[in-house]
This record gives structure tokens, sequence and C-alpha cells, in this order.
């Protein structure tokens, strides 16, 4: 029996099978996957052969709120008599899932109404969210940076959501979506909860890259962490530019028309996650004086200088 066992869930989505992980030597399961029978089934049957079954599991420790994430912790919990770990600042959007998400219904419309969105494609978007089957309430432990639960250490690495947390066992790294092997995570339309996500964003992605070679995804395998952060970096010092360059053409633009400049047509969780990107990066330009952010109903943004800078370190 090895310390950690991968256990591949579903059929894949553009990020990549999702992949729940094991720990059969503290009866700790990480991120157990949507809430449908069908990656219960798989779920169950991966537990088993990691040599965990449910009765034995102690604790669900979950990266972020995600549903693809933590749709199956509160059923696993419930069968197995175990507790759920989540960082605070995520654990309500699990805890209290029904009063928190019509918060998040909320704030996700005027967040997006801020943006410039037109006001069909919010409510076509708030009308699309249709609640998870998961139970309206739940006791969530919550956690900060630094927590131990059965050996795991919690490390806050917000960005992707406001409370995503990446786990330690064993000199193992468990990166929920901070970085995937084929695909770039959602900065700024994945939780409309935070000020500056990119900033946030590229800190985490610092912060592993200083101690961690290697990690294991929320979807797919194995990820060399110093590419990963490469690639990931150089996918936001371009679409930086393309924001800067798409309210410079324009003179001054909301975040949804820098979108629209980014991404072409969108609607649904696109239109959602593509606005969220262009306003993550206006923001971040805003604070380094690239941009000037000009408050209003909706809020726009007008470039502070003629050309875009060479060498633009958009970390704060």
């Amino acid at each position: 029996m090895t310390a950690v066992e991968r256990i591949p869930l579903g059929a894949g989505s553009p990020e990549g099978v999702n992949s729940a992980y094991a720990l059969p030597d503290e009866g700790v399961v990480i991120d157990p996957g949507s809430p449908t029978e069908t990656t219960w089934n798989a779920l169950r049957t991966g537990l088993d052969e990691a040599g965990l079954p449910v009765r034995e599991v102690e604790h669900v420790l979950v990266s972020h709120w995600h549903m693809d994430h933590a749709g199956l912790a509160c059923r696993l919990a419930e069968a197995a008599g175990a507790t759920v770990h989540m960082h605070a600042e995520d654990a309500p959007l699990v805890g209290e899932y029904a009063a928190a998400r019509d918060r998040r219904l909320n704030r996700d419309a005027e967040t997006l109404r801020r943006w410039g969105v037109p006001d069909p494609v919010c409510a076509a978007l708030v009308e699309s969210d249709r609640p998870s089957p998961v139970p309206d309430e739940y006791a969530v432990r919550a956690h900060a940076d630094g927590d131990l639960v059965a050996g795991v250490a919690f490390v806050h690495t917000p960005g992707h959501t406001g409370g995503h947390a990446s786990f330690v066992y064993e000199g193992t790294l468990f990166l929920g979506d901070l970085l995937l092997p084929t695909y770039t995570p959602n900065v700024g339309g994945s939780d409309t909860r935070m000020d500056d996500p990119l900033a946030d964003y590229l800190q985490s992605i610092d912060r592993v890259n200083a101690k961690f070679d290697r990690g294991e995804p929320g979807h797919g395998t194995t990820v060399d962490i110093e590419a990963a952060v490469a690639s990931v970096r150089e996918h936001h010092r371009d679409r930086a530019a393309k924001a800067f360059r798409a309210v410079a053409d324009a003179g001054e633009a909301t975040p949804w028309a820098a979108a629209r400049d980014l991404f072409g047509e969108m609607d649904g969780i696109h239109a959602k996650f593509g606005a969220g990107e262009a306003a993550a990066h206006l923001r971040r330009l805003a604070a380094l004086g690239v941009v000037e952010r000009r408050d209003g109903d909706p809020i726009r943004y007008a470039p502070r200088l003629d050309d875009y800078p060479s060498g633009v370190n958009l970390t704060p």
C-alpha cells in the first residue's frame, strides 16, 4: 500500500478528469468530486481499491467550494461518520450551501452588472445556475493557513477562489485547481468575492513554486510546478497586454467590453468567466498605474500610458 492513491473521477472536462486522493494510513480523502451517482460509485470503488473503504474514512479535505471538488464531501462524510474540512474563507459556501448560494447569485449578478455585462446576460446566467444536490446545511470545520489535519497541512493559496487551499502531506503537494496540467485556472469569474484576485493568485503560485518541484492537481496527473508556473505567468502577461490594448483602442472600456474584445461573444458561465478574467487583469493594471479605474455604474478603465510598458511585473 502506498501513502497516496489517486482516484480518477468522471469522464473529463476542459480542465481534465477530476482527481480525488486517498491517504489510507491517515483515513483522509481529498476532493471527493462532483455530486453525481456515477462519481459516487467511482469514488467508492476507487477507495476500496486504495485500501480505504468508506467506513474507514475519518477526514474529508476540500480544496475549494466548487462542486466538482466539494460536491460529494458531505455525502462521503455522512456515510463514513467523518469530518469535512475546508479553509475558513470557503467553508460557508459548502457548510451553509443554500443560504450561501443565494448570496452568491446576488453577488455575481451585481458584480457582473458593475463590470458592464448586459442585464439579459446576467439574468440568463443566474437562471441557468441550478442548485447542486447537496445538503442545505452541513457541519464543515473551518481552518486557517498552517492548520494540520491527520498530518496534512493547510496551505492557503487564494486566487481561483478566496479560500482555495492546497495541502501538503509528507512532502507531497496537492494543488486543487491552483495549477492544472492542461488548462489555466480561471481567475476573476470563478469567485466574485475577491478584490484583486490576480494578485492573490500570482502570490499563491509563487508560494508553492518556492518550495515544491511537483504537485498533484485536482484534474489530471502530476504537474511540474516550475514549468506550470512559467506557462501561467506567460499566459497572464499576454492577457494583461491584450486587456490594455482593448482599453486603449476604445479610449475607455468596461471589463465586459474588454472581455468581448478578448474572447468574442459570450453567454452563460463563459460570460462570467470571461468578464471576470478581463476585470481581474484591468484591476491589476490599475494597481500598477498602467490604466486608470473610473468608478461608476458600470466601472470603466482608461489607459494612463500611450503604450503598454515592456517587462511589467504583475505580482504585487
